[in-house]
């Protein structure tokens, strides 16, 4: 097996993720412009957006993780970059998680990194434990990208996909996001909610590739 297909794939999906200009400045406008809202929806009582404030910000960075996610393989499909990836002396499998990897690179971890500094506006306490959290949102953000990029694949040959992806994707989304909120809430079972984050994210990992390499194949024939 050669690896020069896989690191090739990987970096040209690094400057797919910034043509145009946008990389992860859409993701992240996304994020913080959803975050915004919600304060203003439901007034500024301090505990109700403490409580609600965890939720909130999985949802909308499930929902960011989804703004590029139609550009990682549709330009493939479409230039016929794709054909060449499945004659390539590499598993399909590897070449889309590089790509995914290198997108999640590009927009997913900027959003983890974001993440934090919204839940100020929820009244989380301005400690330590903010800078743990990144880590729990890059682990939850990893697998919201792995995740849409099955949805990205099986809408690679369709123009505007973007709803597909959604349709796709969304519903696997929601145990990563389940066990996010959980473990920032601080209530019952937040303290093992990291361990099953973890364990949902390396499911993703392992599972996806080799769904978007199944869907690859099918939108190439």
């Amino acid at each position: 097996m050669s690896a020069a297909p896989i690191l090739a794939a990987f970096r040209q999906s690094l400057g797919e993720a910034w043509a145009g200009g946008a990389g992860a400045l859409l993701p992240l406008g996304f994020l913080g412009g959803a975050a915004v809202l919600v304060p203003l929806g439901i007034g500024s009582d301090g505990d109700t957006l403490k409580a609600v404030g965890p939720g909130i910000i999985w949802v909308a960075l499930a929902l960011a993780s989804l703004v590029t996610l139609e550009r990682i393989f549709q330009a493939d499909a479409e230039d016929g970059t794709l054909d060449l990836w499945l004659q390539a002396g590499a598993p399909v499998s590897a070449i889309a998680a590089a790509k995914t990897l290198a997108h999640w690179l590009s927009a997913g971890l900027p959003l983890a990194l974001f993440s934090p500094l919204l839940a100020l506006m929820f009244q989380a306490e301005a400690s330590l434990a903010l800078l743990s959290h990144v880590a729990l949102y890059a682990l939850g953000s990893l697998a919201f990208f792995f995740w849409g990029g099955v949805g990205a694949a099986l809408s690679a040959t369709v123009r505007r996909g973007g709803l597909l992806i959604s349709l796709i994707a969304l519903p696997l989304f929601v145990p990563t996001a389940i066990f996010g909120a959980i473990a920032m809430s601080g209530g019952p079972g937040s303290s093992g909610a990291p361990l099953f984050l973890a364990a949902s994210t390396l499911f993703a990992c392992a599972v996806a590739p080799y769904a978007m390499a199944a869907a690859l194949r099918l939108a190439a024939d």
